[in-house]
């Protein structure tokens, strides 16, 4: 009741993730992600790695779960947005083909497993950071309320440098774990092809990092953070300016059926129309 967008959030990703990878890896990736998120906090709580001194206000103690000075909505939140940023990073990368008026997003496991895509995934992910830590810091002026604070005010509006080091960090091996047990399950031979008859299964986790950002940069102009709301404005919409154009080139080069052959290789229940 406290967190009613961050359950609307992760209920997204179940859906979206389930459909894209698969439920049992959405469910094993949600479990992983949290734990390595919720270990981050921890140790930067009490030894200042890997985002600096930070402490949780106690604030809410007695009216939402804490683990061991964690409150477990906000290391949850992590899990959905490294899904979020992971997947909008398999978007850009991917080959992508149109048929009619529906987009397929090439992907082979060699993709989704490959060190560009983490290191992609991981920076998109700091994105997310950038606008959502600065008014996060400001929660007693909206529905969050104050929940956390730094020793001293950081040099981006509030927050310190070293919170978006950490942010790399964990958002790092949080992808790298995602794309292990996905690796693995492949392996074994679990399928991960549950939505392949809804084309648009690629585009939950994009669509759920757009949301996001729109979410946080709206409330940052409902408080009255002019500055703060249009210089996250701005870095959104350079963002979003190259996707843009990196999609529309990929749309324009022709050739895609060693692509395809490549997907369909890996995926062997993917339907494609007109294949």
């Amino acid at each position: 009741m406290l967190r009613p967008y961050v359950c609307t959030f992760l209920l997204i990703y179940l859906i979206g993730c389930s459909l894209h990878f698969g439920f049992k890896r959405a469910i094993l990736s949600g479990f992983a992600g949290y734990l390595i998120a919720w270990l981050s906090e921890l140790s930067s709580i009490h030894n200042g790695f890997p985002y600096g001194y930070y402490h949780y206000l106690e604030n809410t103690k007695g009216k939402e779960i804490w683990v061991l000075g964690v409150p477990l909505m906000d290391s949850i939140s992590y899990v959905f947005l490294a899904y979020a940023s992971y997947s909008l990073a398999l978007l850009i990368i991917s080959p992508i083909c149109r048929s009619k008026r529906i987009i397929y997003v090439l992907e082979t496991i060699a993709i989704r497993n490959s060190l560009f895509a983490r290191i992609l995934g991981t920076i998109l992910f700091v994105y997310l950071d950038i606008i959502i830590d600065p008014v996060a810091l400001k929660g007693d002026r909206w529905f969050l309320g104050q929940i956390y604070g730094y020793p001293s005010p950081g040099v981006y509006f509030g927050v310190p440098l070293s919170n978006y080091c950490g942010w790399f960090v964990t958002g790092f091996f949080m992808i790298y774990a995602f794309q292990k047990i996905d690796y693995r399950l492949y392996r074994a031979g679990v399928p991960d092809y549950y939505g392949y008859q809804y084309p648009w299964r690629y585009l939950v986790g994009p669509v759920l990092y757009g949301v996001v950002l729109v979410f946080n940069l709206s409330v940052t102009f409902l408080i009255g953070e002019q500055m703060l709301g249009w210089v996250g404005l701005f870095i959104v919409l350079l963002l979003l300016l190259m996707i843009y154009v990196i999609i529309r080139i990929k749309l324009s080069t022709e050739g895609a059926e060693k692509t395809i052959d490549a997907h369909l290789k890996d995926f062997p229940k993917a339907i494609i129309v007109g294949h």
